[in-house]
């Protein structure tokens, strides 16, 4: 019974959350596209394939950071080569993630849980990592309020299962207000050696 009105109460928030953030911050949305589409050029909304509860596949959307540049074979170049300064402003403020509030009122995410990862780590994951999965993914969560970026995936995601195992509404609220910290403060932004963070292959939690 307290877990159904925790999930009712959890959906109305993230519902409420997403349209309130939508038509506020329109203007933002309008400004950034322009100067995303005049810096960094098209698309202006960059979507990936995500994957959402119990690794079922959804495009995420998000504001376009990185360029197109590419080497002499037509490969992109890496992250730290495409990653535009703009593109940096954007992700250090969190702006490039407010298009997921479109992926919150849709249903595919929530505004707290485990950040959605890219598809292909699915496979990659231990039988307790996969545990992330059984809820909807968030744009913020217990692991981005305790290091984002900074951490180590192998702690991010037992930060990850915590939050699956001890989630409740007050919870929420204060990951809700902590991220706002964050933001302000612009912490972990950046994984060790690399401009955002480094690819996950797993070994991590090879026994």
């Amino acid at each position: 019974m307290r877990k159904g009105i925790y999930l009712f109460l959890k959906r109305a928030m993230d519902i409420f959350g997403a349209l309130f953030g939508l038509i506020f911050l329109s203007p933002l949305f309008l400004i950034t596209g322009l100067l995303v589409k005049s810096k960094l050029g098209t698309p202006v909304i960059f979507r990936q394939e995500r994957a959402g509860k119990n690794g079922k596949p959804f495009i995420i959307c998000k504001f376009r950071t990185m360029t197109d540049e590419r080497n002499e074979d037509g490969n992109l170049l890496p992250d730290e080569k495409r990653l535009a300064r703009f593109g940096a402003f954007l992700r250090s403020t969190s702006i490039d993630e407010l298009p997921e509030l479109w992926n919150v009122l849709k249903g595919e995410m929530s505004l707290v849980g485990p950040r959605p990862l890219h598809i292909r780590y699915i496979e990659r994951y231990s039988a307790e990592q996969k545990r992330r999965l059984e809820i909807r993914p968030g744009m913020t969560g217990w692991a981005q309020v305790n290091g984002r970026n900074a951490l180590s995936w192998e702690d991010r995601f037992k930060m990850d299962v915590w939050y699956v195992d001890n989630r409740n509404l007050w919870l929420d609220i204060r990951i809700l207000l902590l991220t706002m910290l964050k933001v302000f403060k612009r912490e972990g932004i950046s994984g060790k050696n690399h401009p955002t963070m480094e690819e996950f292959d797993g070994s991590d939690w090879i026994i």
